[in-house]
């Protein structure tokens, strides 16, 4: 398999023995039996499909989508002020995803977590977004979606194949962009301006590097989850694949939602 910036997808198991089932990919022509090559397996875990990605997908999403509205509700009915919801869904979502991550064991109750966490953290920067540009919500939401089915389109049709130099260009793109966020934020508290996160043209250049980095990493997650179909580990695997594409999800709105606001403080 291989690595991938998203630390949700490293040292992942590289098979059950199960064999091969169609995912991502283009479909193997060999399949027998439902999609199942060689012996059932032993363990009584059936191997994970692109059913079981797309439904725990689904609902983790779904979930953070939920309680997002709900958090950005709170917030723009003034009945709770912002940092009670950021806060919390900000140091939760940190620590389930670190417990996540280093347990390399996946765990619908930590995923939902997870998502739920996130959505509360999501939730409240939109509802002070919101509050200040109108309508940038939907923009950013429905710009984060379209970026995420035009990669999907982008993995499947093979318009753009995740190669070894691919795979190491975005990985050290990622590190450079995380570098110099950090950069930045250490700065900052010092007084001194950087001009990434100020809403000037350098500004905007970066948040544009960073979205394209983001969905350029929908790649690498889609080819660790591809690998995982194939290689037939077991169904509960589902649950980090979506758990990772979760994690470029949120850094992908994040940084969308950021961009607009840099448009529509010009106006």
């Amino acid at each position: 398999m291989r690595t991938s910036s998203n630390p949700a997808f490293r040292n992942l198991p590289t098979g059950g023995g199960y064999g091969n089932y169609a995912g991502f990919g283009q479909p193997n022509e060999a399949q027998q039996y439902g999609g199942y090559q060689g012996a059932p397996p032993t363990t009584g875990e059936r191997p994970i499909t692109i059913d079981d990605v797309v439904t725990k997908t689904a609902m983790t999403l779904g979930l953070t989508l939920v309680t997002g509205f709900v958090s950005a509700w709170l917030v723009l009915s003034g009945s709770v002020k912002p940092m009670t919801l950021v806060l919390p869904g900000l140091i939760v979502g940190l620590v389930v995803s670190l417990v996540i991550i280093f347990k390399r064991t996946p765990s619908a109750p930590l995923v939902l977590t997870y998502a739920a966490a996130e959505g509360l953290f999501l939730g409240g920067i939109t509802g002070v977004f919101e509050s200040i540009f109108p309508g940038i919500a939907w923009q950013a939401i429905l710009g984060t979606l379209g970026v995420f089915a035009a990669m999907l389109v982008v993995y499947k049709t093979g318009a753009i194949r995740v190669t070894p130099r691919l795979t190491k260009w975005i990985i050290g793109a990622t590190v450079g962009v995380v570098v110099l966020m950090l950069g930045n934020l250490v700065m900052s508290l010092f007084g001194v301006n950087m001009g990434l996160r100020d809403g000037g043209p350098i500004a905007i250049v970066f948040s544009l590097v960073v979205i394209g980095v983001a969905a350029f990493s929908f790649l690498l997650d889609f080819e660790a989850a591809n690998e995982m179909i194939r290689s037939g580990v077991p169904a509960k695997w589902a649950w980090w694949v979506a758990f990772g594409l979760m994690t470029t999800l949120v850094w992908l709105y994040l940084e969308i939602l950021r961009l607009l606001s840099y448009f529509q403080s010009g106006d």
